[in-house]
C-alpha cells in the first residue's frame, strides 16, 4: 500500500503530505492484535499501516489519498486524517501532540460510560515534547483513565534527533514523574508488541489507571516524501533494515515451521 502511494505521489496523483508507514509495521500488527474491536485508537499523521491493520479498506484508504468521496473520510481528510467510527479508530490528526489530550478525553468518556474499552492514544518522538503531554498525563493518573498511551520513536521527530531535543532520551521515563507505569519495546519485533500491549491492556481493564510504552522503532523513508532525509547516515538505515520487522517475521515462521516457503509465496501474492 505504502510503496503504491508513494508512486502515486510521484505521479501527482496525490496531493498535500504524505507520511509513509514503511519500517513501523510491527507495531501496527502488534498492537492491533491485543486488543479488542470496541477499544478506541487515536493516532498521529503517520497511520496508514495501523487503519489498515484495525481492518479498514485499503481501497477507501487509497481513495482518500486521491481526494475521492469513496474515501475513509470522503476525501476530506486526505493523508492525516483517517478516521472510521464503524472501527473505533479515531485516526490522525495534522496537528502535532493534538491527538494526545483527545485520546485521554475519549479515555474520559469510556470511564463515564463505564465500559471496559481502553483508549489507545499514540504519538511520536517530536510530539513527547508537547506541553499537552504533560497535562494529559497528570489528569488521566489522577482520574485512573484507562488510557494507553504509546509513542513510536523513530529517532527523528521531523529531522531532529531525540538526543538534540532532550536530556532524557529515554522517553518512557516521562512517565515516571507521574507514578505511571512506563517501559521500553522492541517496535521491530511484532511479537514483543503484542506481549507489551497485551499486559499494558489487562493492567488497564483492572481499574488501575493508564499505561506508557514508548515502542523504539525506524521509518525507512523520510519524515514525508519532500524530506531526503540527510540528517542520518546510509549505515544507520542499513543497520535497521537488516532488522526490518516483516523480513525477520518470514524468517522466523519458516524457522518454527509455521509456514513454509509455498505459503509464504502466497502471502506475497
Amino acid at each position: 500500500f505504502e510503496e503504491a502511494a508513494l508512486k502515486a505521489y510521484s505521479q501527482q496523483k496525490i496531493r498535500g503530505f504524505l507520511h509513509v508507514y514503511i519500517g513501523q509495521e510491527a507495531i501496527a500488527a502488534g498492537l492491533v492484535s491485543a486488543l479488542t474491536s470496541e477499544d478506541k485508537i487515536a493516532t498521529a499523521y503517520r497511520q496508514h499501516g495501523i487503519a489498515l491493520c484495525r481492518g479498514i479498506s485499503s481501497k477507501s484508504c487509497m481513495a482518500e489519498l486521491f481526494g475521492k468521496v469513496t474515501g475513509i473520510v470522503k476525501g476530506k481528510g486526505g493523508s492525516m486524517h483517517f478516521s472510521s467510527k464503524q472501527h473505533n479508530y479515531i485516526g490522525g490528526n495534522g496537528i502535532v501532540g493534538a491527538q494526545i489530550p483527545i485520546g485521554t478525553g475519549v479515555a474520559l468518556a469510556e470511564q463515564y460510560r463505564e465500559t471496559e474499552n481502553l483508549c489507545v492514544t499514540m504519538f511520536g518522538d517530536g510530539a513527547a515534547r508537547q506541553g499537552a503531554l504533560h497535562e494529559s498525563f497528570n489528569m488521566a493518573m489522577t482520574w485512573k483513565l484507562p488510557v494507553l498511551y504509546i509513542c513510536e520513536n523513530n529517532n527523528y521527530a521531523m529531522g531532529t534527533s531525540v538526543e538534540r531535543t532532550t536530556n532524557v532520551h529515554d522517553i518512557h521515563k516521562l512517565g515516571l514523574a507521574y507514578d505511571m507505569p512506563s517501559e521500553p519495546v522492541d517496535g521491530m519485533d511484532p511479537e514483543a508488541v503484542y506481549l507489551a500491549v497485551a499486559k499494558a491492556a489487562k493492567h488497564i481493564r483492572s481499574g488501575k489507571g493508564p499505561y506508557f510504552l514508548e515502542i523504539k522503532t525506524y521509518r525507512y523513508k523520510g519524515h514525508s516524501v519532500s524530506d531526503p532525509a540527510k540528517y542520518r547516515t546510509k549505515e544507520e538505515v542499513k543497520e535497521y533494515k537488516d532488522r526490518d520487522p516483516i523480513k525477520m517475521l518470514e524468517l522466523r515462521l519458516l524457522k518454527d515451521k509455521i509456514a513454509n516457503e509455498d505459503d509464504i509465496k502466497k502471502i506475497k501474492q
